[in-house]
């Protein structure tokens, strides 16, 4: 008999009207009962937190991980309910935090609460119970829509359509119906490189450059951050013209703070050689991440901070591919 341990955090699937809108409402004996299962499988439940995922902090993904550490020799697989909108940085987080771990975590959740008449919520319960079951695949997945989805590569794309995430430049791995799983595509077992580390620096930011951006910004961050992501134009690459925000860069990295480069474009990941703009930013320090995406790189890096602070282990670190997170495309 397989054995599943449903751990709730809240989010919409838990939620009820109260006075000032939508919140995490239904006890743990309520939301049970919408996990029915066969006779095969045995499901114990236990409550984390009762969050709306907009208050998800990353000292909560360390609560999860710890909780599914402890209990990774009394479960075959462990099933996460939890809020769409920081779904895919807590699949993110828990990626590298339990890398290497032999058990498949599924993360799930709904657009509409379980409760209501028209929800998501139950067929998303169901496949997540049946991947937790079927697959046997490690790891952490999101489950939605009859989906499954590698946790480093899953965005949220869409705020009320049931098919709110996707599988950025990344295959998916399973299709799921009614009781029946197809997996799509099986993902290389990897060699896990780095230590099991249980930490987060949670001070990082992220930047999104837009025309007309000051330079003078990077005079703040270097005073209150220890980690910059820059989601740049197109291929990686910054202005250096009029606004020069390369310079900025070059500032950051000679005081040893990390500078990753992503790209605002959703598909097909960056290439920082190809064009000048891109180069420039390359020579100043920037470290690219290739076809990673926002959530993942954002998660990694307050892992890898809150292990080193040298800028050679922190490249090495951050290019060097974990849960599947880099280098696909």
């Amino acid at each position: 008999m397989k054995k599943i341990l449903v751990l709730a955090t809240g989010g919409t699937i838990a939620s009820t009207h109260h006075q000032d809108g939508l919140a995490p409402g239904l006890t743990i004996d309520q939301l049970a009962r919408y996990f029915k299962h066969n006779s095969d499988v045995s499901v114990d439940f236990q409550v984390l937190m009762n969050k709306d995922s907009t208050n998800m902090q990353p000292e909560d993904w360390l609560t999860m991980a710890k909780v599914i550490d402890e209990n990774q020799s009394r479960y075959d697989s462990f099933i996460i309910t939890h809020g769409t909108d920081t779904m895919a940085y807590t699949a993110s987080g828990l990626s590298y935090l339990l890398h290497g771990l032999k058990k498949t975590i599924v993360i799930t959740g709904s657009q509409v609460p379980v409760s209501f008449k028209r929800t998501d919520a139950k067929k998303n319960i169901n496949d997540a119970l049946t991947f937790a079951q079927k697959a046997d695949i490690p790891g952490v997945f999101i489950v939605f829509d009859g989906k499954a989805i590698l946790g480093t590569r899953a965005i949220k794309i869409r705020t009320k359509s049931y098919d709110a995430f996707e599988s950025i430049n990344y295959p998916y791995i399973a299709s799921i119906g009614e009781q029946d799983i197809q997996i799509n595509f099986q993902p290389e077992t990897e060699t896990v490189v780095f230590p099991r580390h249980f930490g987060i620096c949670p001070n990082v930011f992220l930047l999104k450059v837009f025309p007309g951006l000051s330079p003078a910004f990077f005079d703040f961050l270097q005073q209150h951050t220890k980690g910059l992501i820059i989601e740049s134009l197109g291929n990686g690459g910054l202005p250096f013209e009029k606004r020069d925000l390369v310079s900025g860069v070059e500032k950051l990295v000679s005081k040893g703070i990390p500078v990753i480069i992503t790209t605002q474009c959703l598909e097909e990941g960056q290439n920082m050689d190809l064009y000048e703009v891109g180069k420039r930013v390359a020579d100043a320090g920037g470290i690219t991440a290739g076809d990673m995406n926002t959530e993942a790189i954002v998660a990694k890096l307050m892992w890898v901070l809150s292990q080193t602070s040298d800028p050679a282990t922190i490249k090495r670190m951050i290019q060097t591919p974990i849960a599947h997170d880099l280098d696909y495309i």
